[in-house]
């Protein structure tokens, strides 16, 4: 039933793109909670009305190695797969070398994801920064216990609780999640009395260092709100 549906699906999906003569894919790979890799790509087109539109090509496991190679070899056999061979004007993928290496061997255009450039720059930023970076790893570790702790845990909630506020959890910073920066440090500034609170060292951090971190996220709001409009479903 459900390889039926699948099946029907798809020739209603390949109909879309048949007279298509220009489409763009973009391609991720990415991991489970599992630990299982998949590789997903995705078409988009503008049809004679020019109105936007997107096919999810397939969201399959890659259990191979990482290589150009291996990666280059799915994406040829779901071009060819879904009859899109002479028609793919462009790739878009994140900065990582074995896809960019993998579009190339394909001899398509390659086009790095916007979105996931401004998240390179804001990590490169706030690295070369030495006070920032400083503060921003030390941030880190006072996450890092609070979410390993759950005693420390628990401790912070009862602190909200006491405070009348919802109790609310310190976010960890993802590499592989744009933004999620951001979002750590804004989280741990609103929740930095009853973190104070719940931890009376608080890892040395001091009054300056949180008007670092509120200064920081005036300048991080702005490549948040970038990725976050160019990461929207009609943003190609």
């Amino acid at each position: 039933m459900v390889r039926h549906k699948y099946r029907e699906e798809k020739e209603k999906a390949m109909a879309q793109v048949k007279n298509i003569p220009s489409v763009c894919l973009t391609a991720d790979m990415w991991s489970s909670l599992t630990m299982e890799s998949y590789l997903g790509v995705t078409c988009h087109y503008t049809d004679s009305t020019t109105e936007l539109g997107s096919v999810v090509l397939g969201v399959s496991k890659f259990p191979k190695s990482h290589t150009a190679d291996n990666i280059k070899e799915a994406l040829s056999e779901l071009i060819s797969d879904w009859g899109l061979t002479g028609s793919v004007a462009a790739m878009v993928t994140d900065n990582a070398a074995n896809m960019v290496s993998a579009i190339q061997k394909l001899g398509l255009r390659h086009l790095p994801c916007f979105a996931h450039t401004i998240n390179l720059i804001v990590k490169r930023a706030v690295e070369e920064h030495e006070v920032m970076a400083d503060i921003h790893s030390r941030a880190r570790r006072v996450v890092s216990y609070f979410r390993s702790s759950t005693k420390a845990t628990e401790k912070l909630i009862l602190a909200q609780e006491r405070m009348g506020r919802q109790p609310l959890k310190l976010l960890q910073e993802v590499d592989t999640r744009w933004n999620s920066t951001h979002d750590m440090l804004q989280r741990l500034i609103d929740l930095r009395e009853p973190v104070g609170a719940a931890l009376a060292s608080l890892a040395n951090f001091v009054y300056a260092d949180f008007d670092i971190i509120s200064e920081s996220l005036e300048v991080l709001a702005p490549f948040k709100y970038a990725t976050e409009e160019l990461s929207g479903e009609k943003r190609v």
